[in-house]
């Protein structure tokens, strides 16, 4: 616990906000007490900060303050490299600063992220088998990635991080692979002859120093369910955009096999057994290939005797391997050879338990024992079909795993769908107890910043792309807002199809995703007013443009997951013969999460003003719509489409 000496967070938040030449903002003063009671109390927080509130602050503060009085590191999770690099390139230091003077020392802080994100030294200097060499049949790809790897050789001279994101700009995935190591591929310290100087290691060591420990969803997910350590010791997580938090510990556990990971696995064990134990795992991948090439992409309810055998031969023949392989401590005094021996034993556990994974989904009496979803998802390019595995739910996992022996403060501008917390504390595996749900509001007036708009007298939309009338109803907005518009967009099909259908109806310059990289597309957005800007998910969470650039945000409809999405569709069942609502627990919870994050583009500072406009009718008509409408903030809310365009004109008309 904190030593009763330490000054107060009221007093901390005051000098930090002072020295940092901000104001005092009542949400996030709230928000900063609502933080240091729940460290005190041991106990769970969920804190839902609108933009502007200043929430990173205000966890910040009590956290450091927090750290100065315990022997262990708080730990903050994003999901974002953009909010990693926020905090550590720019809240961080100038906070270290600032309350310097009224601390026992100077607040200290790292970055942290996983070991494929670090050059390994080793690999760097002796070079190992490159596993899909054989894969590149583009001469072009081939030359591309060969200027890349000595792009990367050049680079390790002189880097002192080793960290893949500080290489500006940045290389494919493929060459890095060259150059990096995952976690169970890795020799480890002791046995590594770069062990004294790994990056990896390096970073780690540095950030068991440190008071804050800057990392994301993904390693935060690692560390709490491999029975290996991977971030320092720590009794208190901060875990902001936890609005994220559930999809991505959902992408750490899912696996996958294709024919491509089963043959990389034979070629590595090729290298050190007898070829014809490892041909036989090839001649398994190929039967793999052939199976999935001529199967159905989607859902996978059943198992069909087909795919049963060939996921056993996968098994059994990767289970070949590892035994042809011998003891996993061998080799110990060549290390070349025992990071060979690691790396085959590392793709061959893979295969073998991500094979066995699959059979024992299968194995239940009926769907409420179900626990797993396997569907296939269709090749495209060099990416083959691909059979995958994901836990229905991940909120077991995060109680007993991540809830269970630490304090965990979750935070996001989004958390209370349908005006409680309790949907996103059931996808978190979080009880009754032990919890405490707090909205800070936001320092924006939302109904005098901003209308809501539902076209109420258009047609539901359907799944034959944009109707004539939502195209109609997309000119008239432009029109009357001057430009100034962001299209959020269901899908990238029907985002590109409205703007090549308006770009000849309208005077105004469109861009569309898809048309430049999207942080370039959104400087061009912000630069000039009359720009229009259309894109799909990533813009529905990623663009903060301020000021008069942005003054309409239309949504096309309401963001459900597609209905023949494997995991929703799974999920939703699943609840659905527990006897719960698995339509409301899943697709409507999913759909009011994106809304909301819509909706949050459009009020980026406290001089904003405009609206936003939902075409999707059902918004206001149908039975599901009060959870909806109550996920978002208090906007003046019409359905009259006139009242709108005038608004609109009057907002972007000089006085």
């Amino acid at each position: 616990m904190p030593t009763p000496d330490l000054p107060s967070v009221e007093d901390l938040l005051t000098t930090a906000v002072k020295e940092l030449g901000g104001a005092e903002r009542p949400g996030q003063v709230k928000m900063a007490r609502a933080v240091q009671d729940a460290l005190e109390k041991s106990e769970h927080l969920a804190v839902q900060a609108g933009t502007g509130t200043g929430k990173s602050l205000a966890y910040l503060v009590p956290a450091i303050r927090h750290a100065a009085g315990s022997e262990h590191a708080v730990v903050v999770s994003t999901a974002t490299i953009a909010l990693q690099r926020q905090l550590v390139d720019r809240d961080l230091p100038r906070l270290a600063e600032a309350l310097e003077g009224e601390l026992p020392k100077k607040p200290e802080f790292a970055i942290l992220k996983g070991r494929r994100n670090y050059l390994c030294r080793y690999k760097t200097t002796v070079g190992m088998p490159d596993d899909e060499g054989d894969q590149l049949f583009d001469p072009r790809e081939v030359s591309a990635t060969g200027r890349m790897v000595q792009k990367i050789q050049e680079w390790a001279e002189e880097t002192e991080t080793g960290d893949r994101d500080e290489l500006v700009p940045g290389v494919s995935e493929q060459a890095w692979r060259q150059f990096s190591v995952t976690a169970r591929e890795c020799l480890g310290a002791q046995r590594c002859p770069s062990g004294g100087e790994c990056f990896a290691e390096l970073a780690r060591e540095r950030a068991g120093l440190v008071d804050v420990v800057v990392t994301n969803h993904a390693l935060l997910a690692i560390d709490a369910m491999e029975d290996f350590a991977v971030l320092p010791e720590h009794d208190v997580v901060v875990v902001d955009e936890a609005h994220e938090l559930v999809d991505r510990v959902t992408s750490v556990v899912t696996d996958e096999l294709s024919d491509t990971g089963v043959g990389i696995a034979a070629r590595r064990a090729g290298r050190l057994i007898e070829q014809g134990v490892a041909d036989r795992l090839q001649a398994a991948a190929e039967d793999l290939q052939s199976l999935l090439a001529a199967a159905p992409p989607g859902r996978i309810d059943d198992l069909p005797n087909s795919l049963g055998m060939s996921l056993a031969l996968v098994r059994d023949a990767a289970f070949g391997c590892l035994t042809a392989l011998g003891p996993r401590s061998g080799d110990k005094d060549n290390p070349e050879n025992a990071s060979l021996r690691k790396a085959a034993f590392t793709a061959l556990d893979e295969v073998h338990d991500t094979a066995q994974r699959m059979l024992d989904a299968f194995g239940g009496d009926s769907e409420v024992d179900r626990a797993e979803v396997v569907w296939l998802d269709a090749g495209h390019g060099r990416v083959p079909p691909t059979l995958r595995v994901a836990p229905l739910s991940v909120g077991g996992m995060l109680r007993d795993k991540l809830f269970g022996d630490r304090t965990v403060i979750l935070t996001s501008a989004t958390l209370a769908l349908g005006g409680t917390f309790d949907g996103m504390a059931a996808q978190w595996g979080l009880g009754t107890d032990g919890w405490t749900g707090l909205d800070v509001g936001s320092p924006f007036d939302h109904t005098r910043s901003g209308i809501l708009y539902v076209a109420k007298h258009l047609p539901q939309p359907g799944r034959d792309g944009l109707p004539e009338a939502y195209l109609t109803e997309i000119a008239e907005l432009i029109e009357a807002a001057g430009g100034r518009t962001l299209g959020l967009f269901s899908s990238t099909r029907a985002a590109k199809a409205a703007t090549e259908a308006l770009r000849d109806r309208l005077t105004v310059p469109l861009l569309c995703q898809g048309d430049d990289s999207t942080s370039q597309l959104v400087k061009k957005f912000a630069a000039d007013p009359a720009t229009c800007l259309f894109g799909t998910l990533s813009l529905w969470q990623g663009v903060d443009v301020p000021g008069p650039s942005l003054t309409l945000v239309i949504i096309d409809r309401i963001p459900f997951p597609r209905p023949d999405d494997p995991l929703s569709s799974s999920r939703q069942r699943h609840i659905a013969a527990k006897g719960g609502n698995g339509f409301m627990t899943v697709a409507a919870t999913h759909a009011a999460l994106l809304l909301a994050q819509g909706a949050g583009r459009l009020l980026r500072s406290t001089t904003d003003r405009g609206v936003i406009a939902v075409l999707d009718p059902r918004l206001a008509t149908a039975r599901y719509s009060s959870f909806l409408l109550n996920s978002l903030p208090p906007y003046w809310r019409t359905t009259d489409p006139q009242k709108v365009r005038q608004a609109l004109k009057r907002l972007t008309t000089p006085s």
